[in-house]
Parts: structure tokens; sequence; C-alpha cells
């Protein structure tokens, strides 16, 4: 064979081979984008505050030695598949809801606004901020990899927040950062950080304890998540921001009709 004719059936291979790049290229993007199969009628969400409850979540002990959200799997796993929601986050936003009900019972906080939050703040646990390194959460109920926020150094739009974990939570010794599924600050995961996967250490990167967190500070701020007020105060205390209320909001509605959040 001569040598143009080698060259002509290498371009030609290059093209196919770019193309391909391409198409997997474009599929692999879409993959990330919550696109609901075009056969699902999706129901329009309605935009009550508080969010309607979405299902129950059945009774277990949650003072039970151990990972007590493992409990809810059979419960979990039916929802996941309609809402999309990772089973290993719908079980720890259930299983905090319990916890909450115990602690604060006059708190009433329901497991789809935790949900609605979880989908705002990383798409529960599954986005790191690369999409070529998306996160998920592990057996063990971590995000790998961790989820951490950029630097809070004043940069337009964001607060400055100096270190205040020497590092310990987000690997940065200057900026403290946002970190977990549930993108806690370290100086807030202090004051509202929680153990509930039953190994004693209260750790943002867990999914369990994340969610029992966030329920700490949404009940700590917010009073009774039952009334329009409350439930607006709790939200506004995680992140003021109208917009921000609204987003969540519509998730958590979106989880309570049984259907995945837009």
């Amino acid at each position: 064979m001569s040598g143009g004719a080698r060259r002509v059936m290498g371009c030609g291979l290059g093209v196919v081979l770019a193309i391909v790049m391409v198409i997997s290229l474009i599929g692999w993007a879409l993959s990330f984008l919550d696109i609901s199969s075009p056969m699902r009628q999706l129901q329009p969400v309605p935009d009550n505050v508080p969010p309607a409850a979405a299902a129950e979540v059945p009774l277990i002990d949650v003072h039970a030695p151990g990972r007590t959200s493992d409990k809810l799997d059979f419960w979990a796993a039916p929802l996941a598949e309609k809402t999309g929601i990772p089973a290993a986050a719908i079980r720890a936003y259930g299983n905090a809801e319990l916890i909450a009900r115990d602690a604060w019972p006059t708190c009433r906080i329901r497991w789809n606004t935790l949900a609605g939050i979880g989908w705002v703040e990383s798409r529960h646990g599954t986005y790191s901020g690369s999409y070529f390194n998306r996160s998920h959460i592990n057996e063990a109920g971590f995000a790998e990899p961790k989820i951490i926020g950029i630097p809070l150094d004043g940069s337009p739009g964001f607060a400055a927040i100096p270190d205040t974990d020497g590092g310990l939570l987000d690997g940065d010794t200057e900026w403290d950062r946002a970190v977990g599924p549930m993108q806690f600050i370290p100086e807030s995961w202090k004051r509202y950080g929680r153990d509930a996967n039953g190994d004693g250490v209260a750790d943002p990167h867990q999914i369990d304890d994340a969610a029992l967190g966030a329920a700490h500070l949404l009940c700590t701020n917010g009073g009774d998540l039952s009334t329009p007020e409350g439930w607006s105060r709790a939200i506004y205390a995680y992140n003021r921001s109208e917009a921000y209320l609204i987003d969540v909001r519509d998730a958590a509605a979106s989880y309570a009709l049984n259907q995945p959040a837009r």
C-alpha cells in the first residue's frame, strides 16, 4: 500500500474516532442532566409552603446500635426508582426525620425537605463540581470523592470565612469551604453536626450524619416546620436566598409526588 493511501485511510480513521469520541462525550454529559424519560409525564409541582409531605417513613428503632438507616432499605428502594434519588440518600433522609421526631418533636420536619436541600446542594451526593470525577455514595454512606466547595475567600458573591478547623474537614488551612452531601461549612458543622450512622463520629462527608446535621440546623432555627413561617425561616437559615428557598420547595414538592426533581 502506498504512503498516500495509508495517509488517506489514517485520516478517515481519525475522523471516525473523533466522531465516536464526540458522541460518547455528549452521551456522557447528558447522563449528568436530570432528564426524565419521555414516556413518563411528570405532574405539575405545587408551590405550597411548606411543601406537602412525601411517603411516610416506617417506624424503626433509631436508638438501636449500628447504622439504623439500613433498616429502611425496603422502604427506600422503590422510592429511589420513582424519584431518582439514590437509595442511600433516601434512607439517610428518612432516618434523620425519625431521629428529629424523637429529639425535637415540635419541629415536624419531613424527609423530603431534607431531600430538597440535598438535591440543591449536591444532587444527593453525586455532584462534586467536576464532570470527569463525579461523586457517588459508597456502601458506607460516604461521598467518593469527597464533595468540597470553593474557598470562601470573599470573592464576588461569596462570604469571607477564614479557616476554622485547621483544614480537618475541607483540607484548606487558609479558608473554610462547604463540605459533604449537604454542604456544611466547618463552623456550622461544629454546632449542628451529629452522628447518625452509629460509628461515634459526626462526619459531614457521611450521608446519614450530614442529613441529621441538616435536620438539627433546620429544627433549631425554624421551630415548627409544618407552618409556612417555620419552614421558610428554617430554609433561610440554611441559605438566605429566595431563589434557594424556591428550588428546595420545588424539589421537595416533586418528591412528595413520587417523581424526580427538575
